[in-house]
């Protein structure tokens, strides 16, 4: 009998599923960002502009391989979550010990190339003279660590493909607090500068997967890990790297892409580019509702679908839309009502808050825009299909996105046109996703035969 920490989304009230299983992801991912802010605020104060510069120079790499990973762990994850909708207990255990060994090998291979290849990234990434040193310094430390972040990713990913998003969360927030209090303990008590910081991050991340590891071994359930069971099943692997790695390859490159769109802001000069980073800083914090809404979307649709339940995995991704929607809105109205204020958390000085109330009041109506190509996508790779929404998000955000931008510099310039880069991208992507979407299910409902209803 399965355990009340698992959450059967295959039957009982949706739009209750859906809240009860989102709102964990939310508060998680709300912890995540606020501790690397303090992270930047600690090293900011207590140490120097140089390291500053570096926890900020190292972001693009950290974040791609971040993203690379969570699509793998949603690739796992959308494969136990059929299984376990299905209940098909043998292939949910191969599935959790498939996952949870690739993980430890790959967990080694990565710190070995991660702290091989640091020298090259930092010049790669063109960092400054003077932040080369705190750069290489922070990188390094942190690849030494990288095996603690994708044991807690995978991990996670195996609870909530079976309905469990509480306890991911509980560790994250104990970790967040860990993390926050080791900075003030290495970076302000011991004086370690920025290897204090990241001392700091990677032995949160070691905690955090510690604690995974204990609730996977330790728990009665059915996809209880036992390490005398661990190894590959060859037709699972194909599976989680078909929906994986393309779900991974897009969040990364997309991430990586982000890079060359700092460089047009930079030309603005200063001001523009510090009320830039104050508006990407509230910016992080009213995606991520609907970024959580669509990883329920993903568990919901895979476990129904498991079940052979179409028209519940639909209503599912319905509800979900309609709830990202709702939320967006009424942030998108706050952004406007409390744009200095929030702009004011980062800085005093007004020419920068100018910028940034620019940027809050102008991108804030287009959030409703994202939301859709979120939770489509998150629908379709609970669907099984990561290839689809990996070809249009990485068609959409990344050459779409850099075409406008090149022929908006050298046409019309200014900033607003620069700045509606990243709506243009979501509008296309959006109405893309939308239409790929109805074709898929159009497409399901003939081969199976079954009444499938479609988004009108």
């Amino acid at each position: 009998m399965r355990k009340s920490k698992t959450r059967d989304m295959t039957q009982g009230n949706i739009w209750k599923h859906i809240i009860l299983f989102s709102v964990p992801l939310l508060i998680g991912n709300f912890f995540q960002q606020l501790y690397n802010t303090v992270d930047s605020v600690i090293v900011g104060h207590y140490v120097s502009k140089q390291a500053l510069a570096a926890v900020g120079s190292t972001a693009p790499v950290i974040n791609t391989l971040v993203g690379f990973f969570m699509g793998m762990s949603t690739g796992a994850g959308v494969v136990i979550s059929h299984y376990f909708g299905a209940q098909d207990q043998k292939n949910l255990h191969k599935s959790v010990h498939t996952t949870m060994l690739l993980t430890f090998l790959l967990g080694i291979a990565f710190t070995i190339i991660g702290v091989l290849m640091v020298p090259f990234m930092v010049r790669f990434m063109k960092t400054p003279e003077d932040v080369i040193a705190e750069s290489t310094t922070y990188l390094r430390i942190y690849f030494l660590g990288i095996a603690g972040l994708m044991i807690y990713n995978m991990g996670s990913g195996i609870l909530r493909a079976v309905g469990d998003s509480k306890r991911p969360l509980y560790f994250l927030c104990v970790t967040s607090v860990v993390n926050i209090i080791l900075d003030i303990v290495f970076v302000v008590g011991f004086h370690m500068g920025i290897a204090g910081a990241a001392y700091a991050t990677i032995l949160a991340e070691i905690i955090s997967s510690v604690m995974v590891l204990w609730v996977l071994t330790t728990t009665r359930d059915v996809y209880r890990m036992r390490w005398k069971d661990l190894r590959i099943s060859k037709d699972i692997l194909i599976r989680i790297c078909k929906i994986g790695f393309p779900a991974g390859l897009q969040i990364a490159v997309t991430s990586f892409s982000n890079v060359f769109v700092q460089s047009y802001i930079n030309r603005f000069g200063s001001a523009c580019m510090a009320g830039w980073t104050s508006y990407s800083k509230v910016d992080q914090f009213v995606i991520l509702p609907m970024q959580s809404l669509a990883l329920s979307a993903t568990t919901f649709v895979g476990q129904n679908l498991g079940a052979k339940n179409e028209k519940r995995a639909n209503q599912g991704m319905k509800i979900a839309l309609i709830l990202a929607l709702g939320v967006t809105i009424l942030l998108s109205i706050l952004l406007n009502v409390a744009a200095t204020p929030l702009i004011r958390m980062f800085t005093a000085e007004e020419d920068v808050l100018y910028f940034g109330r620019i940027f809050l009041h102008f991108m804030s109506p287009f959030y409703v825009f994202a939301c859709f190509n979120q939770i489509h996508a998150g629908a379709l790779r609970g669907a099984g299909d990561a290839n689809g929404p990996m070809v249009i998000m990485l068609t959409s955000f990344v050459l779409f996105r850099q075409c406008y931008l090149w022929i908006t510099s050298h046409t019309v310039g200014g900033i607003y046109p620069v700045a509606f880069a990243y709506p243009a991208g979501w509008i296309v992507c959006s109405l893309i996703m939308f239409l790929y979407y109805q074709y898929e299910m159009k497409k399901r409902k003939n081969q199976l035969g079954c009444n499938t209803e479609t988004l009108t």
